[in-house]
Formats: C-alpha cells, sequence, structure tokens
C-alpha cells in the first residue's frame, strides 16, 4: 500500500485495496470489507473519495536525507521500533498478535527520549514515548490511535505520547483497540498541517508499517493527492 501510494500520487489513477496484508489499518478507516468478493465490488462500483497523503523527510539509514509518501499513519519514537521487529518476526497468528507481541517486547526495554515536537510552528517539548501523526484511525493491527483523523481534511491528528511506565502501558493498550484511551493524562492530541520532529538521539520513524530511516523527521499534508475507491 505503501509503495503504490508513493508510486501513483498525484495521477489520474484510481487505487482500489484488496486487503490482503497482516495489519489492515488502512482499511479498517476507510470500510473497505477484508471478504475478497466484497472488496472486488467496492472495486468494481465504490465511489470515489479524495484522500489526503503526507509526505515526510527523515534520516535514511546510510545517513542521507530522504522524502518519501505515506497513506494512514507515520510516527517516531517507540512504535518505529515496534514496526521494524514486527516485519522481522514471524506474522503467522495474524496482524493483531504479531504487533501486540512486538510492543510488549520492545516497551519492555525502551526508554522514553527528550523530544522537541512543533506543529504548524507550536513547539512542545519533553520526555515522550512516541509521536503519531496520523491522516487514518488505525495502526499496530488494530489499535484505534487517532479516533477523530479524518483522511480528506487538510490536516494530521498528532498524537504526543508523554512519559509512560509499564504500568500505563498495561492500562491502556486493551483501550487503544477500541479508541477509548483518549483523554489521558499523558497525551495531547493537536491538529496541523506540518510536524517537525527533533532528538538528540536518533529515534525510529515509521511510515505506514514500514521503517525506513530516523529522526530528524519533517511531515507534511499533501492534499487530495490519492483518489480511492471506498464503499457507497
Amino acid at each position: 500500500m505503501n509503495e503504490i501510494a508513493n508510486g501513483i500520487a498525484g495521477l489520474d489513477v484510481e487505487l482500489a485495496v484488496i486487503p490482503r496484508g497482516t495489519g489492515w489499518d488502512f482499511v479498517r478507516t476507510h470500510h473497505i470489507p477484508r471478504r475478497i468478493e466484497d472488496a472486488v465490488e467496492v472495486a468494481l462500483n465504490g465511489r470515489t473519495r479524495e484522500v489526503d497523503l503526507g509526505r515526510a523527510r527523515y534520516r535514511a539509514w546510510d545517513g542521507a536525507e530522504r522524502e518519501s509518501l505515506f497513506a494512514n499513519i507515520a510516527s517516531a519514537g517507540m512504535s518505529g521500533a515496534i514496526a521494524k521487529r514486527a516485519n522481522e518476526t514471524s506474522k503467522a497468528l495474524g496482524g493483531k498478535a504479531s504487533y501486540l507481541w512486538a510492543t510488549l517486547a520492545v516497551f519492555a526495554r525502551w526508554h522514553n527520549d527528550e523530544v522537541r515536537v512543533r506543529v504548524d510552528g507550536e513547539e512542545h517539548r519533553g520526555l515522550m514515548h512516541d509521536v503519531v501523526v496520523a491522516n487514518g484511525c488505525y495502526f499496530g493491527g488494530g489499535m484505534k490511535i487517532c479516533p477523530e483523523a479524518e483522511p480528506d481534511d487538510g490536516l494530521f491528528d498528532v498524537l504526543l505520547i508523554g512519559d509512560l511506565t509499564k504500568r500505563d502501558l498495561l492500562l491502556t493498550l486493551p483501550k487503544t483497540y477500541r479508541g477509548t484511551h483518549l483523554p489521558h493524562p499523558k497525551a495531547t492530541v493537536l491538529r496541523g498541517t506540518s510536524v517537525e520532529v527533533e532528538t538528540p538521539e536518533a529515534l525510529p520513524v515509521e511510515l505506514d508499517g514500514e521503517q525506513p530511516g530516523t529522526t530528524p523527521a519533517r511531515f507534511e499534508v499533501v492534499p487530495r493527492a490519492l483518489r480511492l475507491r471506498t464503499p457507497r
């Protein structure tokens, strides 16, 4: 999904998705059915919705500055490490179980870092667990992490997850699958068209479940850059 979005963004092409991946997070936001026959029906006869994309600039693993697009959610922090671990291990148990296991395994030895975030110029600093830049609602195999995100409103929903303890995670994690984890005393939700993330030490960046590099990173909305077939 991420590769296709990068290939056809801005072209006069309509994208239809037949869900055969692991996480199913993109299709959850757009209510695209998982049953193949139903997804094909949407592809053939669904309505066309113009949705936003995000443009990410980050430091690639070879040290060069790179730029690419994302269709669903980007993040900087622990979720990048979770995506890397999930992608390197078996997903035989399915997306939800794979990402849940990766979350618990990574969090057990994760140390939160000092992060500086600017959302449309408004600056926030502090120890943070993650910075989530959401165009869609779901990531991590079904976590409804930003329940009010709209993929065609020209804005990111930006979730700053603060200095969580292990107890915080265990109490809050089940709620993320229902989208009932917000408001939370250690979380801040913002909205904007551009997000900059700077850290003293490089943190992993995640784009649609891929893990292409690290901070520093900048994310910008690309309005209505993708034409998507969705259910009527």
